[in-house]
């Protein structure tokens, strides 16, 4: 990802991701119910959006859709706090997600059931 995209890129982004393509009109009327934001606001992030090539202006109505997925967003931002915070290594970031104590039981059987299958797969 060419682009960080800022906390306020990322609700546009999300109302796209959980709704769909859709006019930015709507994505407006959510963003202003969920969160208060008037339409400049939200016009103003999508536009930015747009720049940033996160999201695809199609006519008419001005109609929205998402270039960049979720996970690849959520990849980039991973990785990105995994070399600024913990050097580059993972197992610096899972040591503390780890050592926080605030996970359960449930959370902890599945992180070690994901480490597992990543295991297998490896083999």
């Amino acid at each position: 990802m060419a682009n960080k995209l800022f906390d306020s890129e990322l609700k546009v982004m999300d109302v796209l991701w959980r709704e769909g393509d859709m006019t930015a009109k709507r994505i407006s009327d959510i963003l202003k119910e969920k969160i208060g934001w008037n339409m400049n606001t939200t016009y103003t992030i999508i536009k930015k959006c747009i720049a940033k090539n996160a999201i695809q202006r199609t006519e008419p109505h001005f109609m929205c859709h998402a270039l960049l997925s979720k996970e690849d967003v959520q990849a980039a931002h991973t990785d990105e706090l995994i070399g600024k915070l913990y050097d580059g290594s993972v197992d610096k970031l899972f040591a503390a997600l780890l050592g926080r104590n605030k996970l359960t039981a449930e959370q902890i059987a599945e992180l070690k059931q994901i480490v597992d299958d990543l295991g297998e797969k490896k083999k």
